[in-house]
């Protein structure tokens, strides 16, 4: 048998390994080592553009600026094992559970390990619509522009690309080598028709853009704006990705979703974190001495957490603030900071 050790690139070319994501919080490249998808998860989009911008702001809030502190994010054996069952299946994620369980910075800690880059967010409200995700055409920008030049004798206003902006999910679908992750947060927000909506662009992997198909004919290459803010080409007016998108869903447990829906899914239920878990937490966020410090106040998050539904975000914000006060200052600042979450209003 041949010797492995832990510095062995993770993926399935390791022995005994076939975890693509660790979870352990460290970058690495194991996602070359991604297998061809399924024939029938097998998307043949181009030409390929460049791929997204690295990592933002908003993955340093998720994460924790001192994340390298604590292996903040590593989900349990099971965990895993569906997180990469969505990576090898090309399959959404769902991601239920509590407010505060983690479910949203599940998507960040895949694309900081995997090096796939910003996380595309689009968070869902009960207006939401399927083409908000996909892209966003200016008809009455233009139009004022056209009538602004015609008055003013001016230069002719840009073609229509420079009017159309597609949408984190038009964003994800773009074809790159790697696959872009794509948050789409609190899908129980949403109207009921959005989860439907979403059936067969999810499953298709592709999309088309009205606007710049009436026009493919003598125009058949057209630039739009990403998500990201960088131009791409669209070619006949139609988007068709080559690397299908981690695609995160997450939900409240507030709805269901109709069966179509969940059988395209790979679904992973999160429940309440543990000490070690909400301290790691603490510690990447507010570095090892709020850790120490703050254990009194995590024992009591999680002795009230059994009962009362609370969040995550709740005890950071106690520690943080406790830190700078003493007793009894510090507990009356905390009980109140810590309050239940189903409690009447």
């Amino acid at each position: 048998m041949i010797p492995h050790s832990d510095a062995d690139p993770p993926g399935p070319n390791a022995v005994g390994e076939w975890l693509i994501y660790r979870g352990a919080g460290e970058p690495h490249d194991g996602i070359d080592l991604l297998p061809d998808p399924p024939p029938w998860r097998d998307f043949d989009g181009g030409p390929l553009v460049e791929p997204g911008p690295a990592a933002d702001g908003s993955s340093t809030r998720r994460l924790g600026a001192q994340r390298h502190l604590a292996e903040l994010h590593r989900p349990g054996a099971e965990e895993l094992e569906i997180i990469n069952a969505a990576l090898y299946l090309r399959r959404p994620l769902l991601v239920t559970g509590s407010p505060g369980t983690g479910k949203s910075t599940l998507a960040h800690a895949v694309a900081y390990e995997l090096g796939l880059g910003r996380v595309l967010r689009w968070p869902v409200l009960s207006r939401t619509t399927l083409g908000d995700g996909l892209y966003h055409y200016d008809a009455i920008a233009r139009l004022q522009d056209t009538q602004i030049s015609a008055g003013t004798r001016g230069a002719t206003p840009g073609g229509i690309g420079s009017y159309i902006r597609l949408g984190p999910l038009g964003t994800a679908l773009l074809p790159t080598a790697k696959p872009r992750v794509l948050l789409i947060d609190e899908l129980d927000k949403s109207d009921i028709d959005l989860p439907n909506d979403l059936l067969n662009v999810l499953e298709e992997g592709e999309f088309g853009i009205p606007e710049l198909q009436r026009i493919a004919e003598h125009e058949p290459e057209v630039q739009v704006l990403t998500d990201d803010g960088a131009r791409v080409t669209v070619q006949d007016g139609r988007i068709r990705c080559r690397a299908f998108p981690f695609v995160v869903l997450t939900s409240n447990g507030e709805r269901d979703f109709p069966a179509p829906l969940l059988r395209r899914c790979i679904h992973l239920e999160l429940g309440q974190p543990d000490h070690q878990r909400l301290a790691n937490v603490v510690r990447a966020h507010l570095g090892e001495e709020a850790a120490r410090s703050g254990d009194d106040l995590i024992r009591l998050f999680l002795s009230r957490s059994r009962s009362e539904l609370l969040a995550a975000d709740q005890l950071l914000n106690a520690i943080y603030l406790t830190h700078h006060t003493t007793p009894p200052t510090r507990d009356r600042l905390a009980d109140m900071l810590i309050q239940r979450l189903d409690r009447a209003r």
